[in-house]
């Protein structure tokens, strides 16, 4: 159950036409993985930057003061400034911030055969178990432990991120898979929609084939390997979302591995869409299938069906090199001053549909419907009378999202609750 004073926090929000705050700060722009879909892999040549510890508390005390309740520190690799990284993550949480969430490509997981390794990742887990973070997750790329290695030239880091988990779970916290979507993600056939008018039906299928049995491959190794939960990264192309957009945080590339045409996006969206409720009951998966929906009508039918952004009216993105204030990761042209200086008392309306980054999208989606029926009751009414699916997969979100403890990476799975979301003899979205 939602504590009933948060539940009246929330509530309040919504009367004043805003969303809980959230709030993603860029720690610092350095990595040392070597991953192709991503444009601050360490290979690439720009002047590094990591935020001082000073501007991230002044950052932070004026979050608190603003009411945002959850607090992101991305990279680059966080870990890479572990002490800092530490030191912000308890400063977050004595300033009152609710909901502190930090990742990982898993650089110090990395088992090599040292025999200091268990010591060094007990060590990691204590100190993160004293803080309150709320969720760690740590970045897997395919279904093939030697490909996702290859990918990132992080060698071992699968063996040691098994060996790990129970460790960290002993401490109570459960890391969360983050699954960047990208063509090698089942680590067996690559995603590839051939370019055939001839044969389209027939080509159709089979991605959409190919990307089930690559998701469904997915789920099962993470599960295998010892996770409770996982989320879903879209694939971010800048330039192929919108030409207007101009990325501040690099976490994108053009590179093919994540550079998917519309059609492609669709069926990715609607074969990801379609794998989730055979799992659902055996792992916490965040990726709300009202999302998927939206995404899937968007690039496949060519429907416009989701809910606007609130990237630059509740949600916000900080960079690392000037610690400046942006709408989101995508909307670089956006600068909006330094966040203490920012008057969030502006009536500001939603109309952002330009990317598909799931750290605004996914809590904007869920919001939306209760957005929707606080300013248009009637409104509301008449698009679920058109699209009846629309109600149907926010609801069971939301009942899965109880069920699964919203997600909350401090405690275990409560399976008792998760296996009521087994998958009945019918999908609940047909093909």
């Amino acid at each position: 159950m939602i504590p009933l004073r948060i539940a009246v926090n929330t509530g309040l929000h919504f009367l004043k036409n805003r969303a809980p705050g959230q709030l993603v700060i860029q720690l610092t722009d350095q990595c040392n993985a070597h991953c192709p879909q991503c444009g601050m892999r360490v290979t690439e040549k720009f002047g590094r930057a990591t935020i001082a510890a000073d501007t991230a508390k002044r950052i932070i005390d004026s979050a608190a003061k603003k009411g945002i309740q959850a607090v992101s520190f991305t990279g680059g690799e966080p870990f890479l400034e572990l002490e800092l990284l530490l030191e912000l993550i308890d400063y977050a949480g004595h300033a009152g911030i609710r909901f502190i969430r930090t990742g990982t490509n898993g650089f110090f997981f990395r088992y090599l055969g040292g025999v200091h390794f268990e010591d060094r990742i007990k060590k990691i887990a204590d100190c993160l178990a004293k803080t309150q973070l709320r969720n760690l997750w740590i970045s897997i790329d395919s279904a093939d432990p030697a490909l996702h290695e290859s990918l990132r030239g992080l060698s071992g880091v699968i063996q040691g991120i098994e060996k790990a988990l129970p460790i960290f779970h002993e401490r109570g916290i459960y890391p969360s898979a983050n699954m960047g979507i990208n063509r090698a993600i089942g680590g067996g056939a690559v995603l590839s929609l051939k370019n055939d008018d001839t044969f389209q039906e027939r080509n159709e299928r089979a991605f959409y084939e190919t990307s089930r049995n690559a998701f469904h491959a997915y789920y099962s190794f993470i599960i295998n390997s010892g996770f409770s939960m996982v989320n879903a990264c879209y694939p971010m192309c800048t330039g192929g979302s919108d030409p207007s957009l101009k990325s501040v945080y690099a976490a994108d590339s053009a590179a093919s591995l994540v550079n998917f045409i519309d059609r492609e996006k669709g069926l990715i969206f609607k074969a990801l869409m379609d794998t989730i409720p055979a799992f659902r009951g055996r792992i916490r998966i965040f990726s709300p299938m009202t999302s998927l929906y939206s995404l899937w009508n968007r690039y496949y039918n060519n429907v416009e069906s989701s809910y606007p952004c609130r990237g630059g009216i509740d949600f916000f993105f900080i960079d690392a090199k000037e610690h400046s204030t942006y709408p989101c990761g995508y909307r670089g042209s956006e600068k909006l001053g330094k966040f203490w200086d920012l008057d969030m008392s502006k009536p500001f309306n939603a109309h952002c549909r330009k990317c598909d980054w799931e750290c605004f999208k996914d809590p904007s989606e869920l919001l939306g419907p209760l957005f929707h029926v606080f300013t248009s009751p009637i409104g509301y009414l008449q698009k679920i009378f058109k699209d009846p699916k629309v109600f149907q997969l926010w609801i069971n979100d939301l009942l899965y999202y109880r069920a699964c403890g919203f997600f909350n990476g401090r405690k275990p799975s409560d399976f008792s609750e998760m296996l009521k979301f087994r998958p009945k003899k019918k999908n609940l979205i047909k093909s």
